[in-house]
């Protein structure tokens, strides 16, 4: 009888693990590290979110220029890293406003 309680505590054990759907992906490879090239401009509702256009520096990806967003402050040169470079961020684009005049 103890072999069934065995079994459903590894199964509990599994689901508390805390890794998501295809988190295994992400971390497979470690950290990235990529250099930013350009701010492209900030985005978010309060604006909170800064674009960056940067260039990975090592891994299968490497020499690779991408999107991605950046949460807190950052400036041309730093180094940010990346826990996956699959993703790429949504381009930003103007948001036309009704009525403007230009």
């Amino acid at each position: 009888m103890a072999k069934p309680e065995k079994k459903k505590q590894e199964k509990k054990q599994d689901k508390k693990s805390g890794a998501s759907k295809g988190s295994e992906k992400l971390t497979e490879e470690g950290v990235v590290p990529a250099i930013v090239e350009v701010i492209l401009g900030r985005t978010g509702t309060r604006g909170e979110i800064i674009q960056v256009k940067c260039k990975i520096l090592q891994g299968k990806n490497r020499g690779k220029s991408m999107r991605r967003n950046v949460l807190g402050p950052i400036k041309k040169r730093d180094i940010l890293m990346l826990r996956e470079t699959e993703i790429e961020a949504r381009r930003l684009f103007k948001k036309i406003n009704k009525g403007a005049r230009d």
